[in-house]
């Protein structure tokens, strides 16, 4: 953590600058305006026509894509020679970096270089949640040959071969035999050493979305997927995830293990998106975790059900800490909600044709359908969901090859 910067008068208007390669963050940056911040956003030029909530930005400003570290870092040492910025914001997982190299370089508090790796770095944060005492599927790094090779001979496939840096399942390949792992690193060929090889343990699949305020979670929202997240990108179909119910056993368990393992991971403030699976033994196995809000509509989800918005508990964090302020979460109301979503064949699906009271978001975005529904009664939701998912596989799911890279 960089630390050494002097501390925010209460009475100074603080600015932050907030970083974006994708469409997101609108809420963190409204907060932060709300909260007497003047913000600043950076963004991709391609994005200069998005949804942006220019009303309340002090300033906008694109830049090319591509841009290497040293050029993003001189367009942001660029604009401080004339504005003083107080924090820097990664509002995308694949800007943490980048803003983790900024804090360093420009003296800003924030998470650094190697703290961040403990949230991109799938490698990285195994070693961690492993020293911490979470139960991890085994892992190998991929680096020297004759110890993958023994690493293989004594764990049984099948194996996922996973890119360390990449989020949810981008890139990720199963493996059932040491020739395609061998075959595949080839293929690779220098670009091995970013990829690790995991056991893989089939099973149901949770997520533990966070607030997280100086070293304690004080809020968390366990949810289930219906099919894997992996299953879902790399054979098509219908995603869904639901809040599971507070007094069950996998939700207690969860929470339990979450509270330990983020502040075990180096999380002192912000909010965090963990995965866990559970085993045909009952076993929970800590997956991988990001310092930043659930993709997929998740935050959306957790809204509809709690009451609590994590793009502005973040923001309201942020700004508490430079004000050298106690943050205090909020309190979260106890109904339950899911989604259901799927790429569509059409560019802008009509969802009229579903009608149940309990439907609170039609979510908006190209190419995609989606519904979030929400009720007092878990059951409730979980039996829409499973009906609405049968339902959009028949009216609107369409398949399309795996990514490559992240699209939103």
């Amino acid at each position: 953590m960089v630390e050494h910067q002097r501390p925010m008068k209460a009475s100074e208007q603080p600015r932050v600058l907030c970083l974006s390669s994708y469409e997101k963050g609108q809420a963190f940056m409204r907060e932060c305006a709300a909260q007497g911040c003047r913000v600043v956003l950076l963004t991709v030029e391609k994005l200069r026509g998005a949804d942006w909530p220019r009303e309340i930005l002090e300033d906008f400003v694109t830049m090319p894509e591509g841009l290497s570290l040293e050029q993003v870092t001189n367009t942001v040492t660029y604009l401080a020679r004339s504005k003083r910025f107080d924090r820097i914001v990664a509002l995308d997982e694949f800007d943490m970096e980048t803003v983790a190299h900024l804090r360093e370089h420009m003296g800003i508090p924030g998470m650094g270089r190697t703290l961040t790796s403990h949230f991109r770095d799938k490698l990285t944060m195994r070693q961690e949640a492993h020293k911490a005492g979470a139960l991890v599927p085994e892992f190998a790094r991929v680096l020297v040959h004759e110890e993958l090779r023994e690493w293989m001979e004594r764990v049984p496939a099948p194996w996922l071969l996973k890119p360390r840096s990449e989020a949810s399942a981008i890139g990720i390949r199963k493996m059932h035999k040491a020739e395609e792992v061998w075959r595949t690193l080839e293929e690779l060929g220098d670009r091995q050493s970013f990829y690790l090889l995991e056991r893989f343990v089939p099973g149901d699949i949770f997520h533990v979305d966070s607030v997280v305020s100086e070293g304690a979670v004080v809020f968390s929202s366990v949810s289930g997927y219906g099919k894997p997240p992996m299953q879902v990108m790399h054979e098509g179909g219908v995603f869904t995830t639901r809040l599971l119910p507070r007094g069950s056993g996998a939700a207690r368990s969860l929470v339990e293990i979450n509270a330990r393992l983020m502040p075990a991971l180096g999380m002192v403030r912000g909010v965090t998106h963990a995965e866990f699976i559970q085993d045909r033994d009952g076993l929970y196995y800590f997956l991988e975790a990001a310092a930043r809000v659930g993709g997929a509509f998740i935050a959306d989800v957790v809204e509809a059900a709690t009451g609590v918005n994590l793009w502005r508990e973040w923001a309201r964090i942020e700004v508490a800490n430079l004000r050298e302020q106690m943050y205090r979460a909020p309190e979260p109301r106890g109904l339950y909600a899911g989604s259901v979503l799927c790429l569509a064949r059409t560019a802008d699906p009509d969802t009229a044709m579903f009608t149940a009271p309990e439907i609170v978001l039609r979510l908006k975005k190209r190419h995609h359908a989606g519904l979030i529904v929400r009720s007092a009664d878990p059951e409730r939701v979980r039996a829409l969901l499973e009906e609405y998912a049968e339902r959009f596989a028949r009216e609107y799911l369409a398949t399309a090859p795996v990514p490559t890279k992240p699209t939103a």
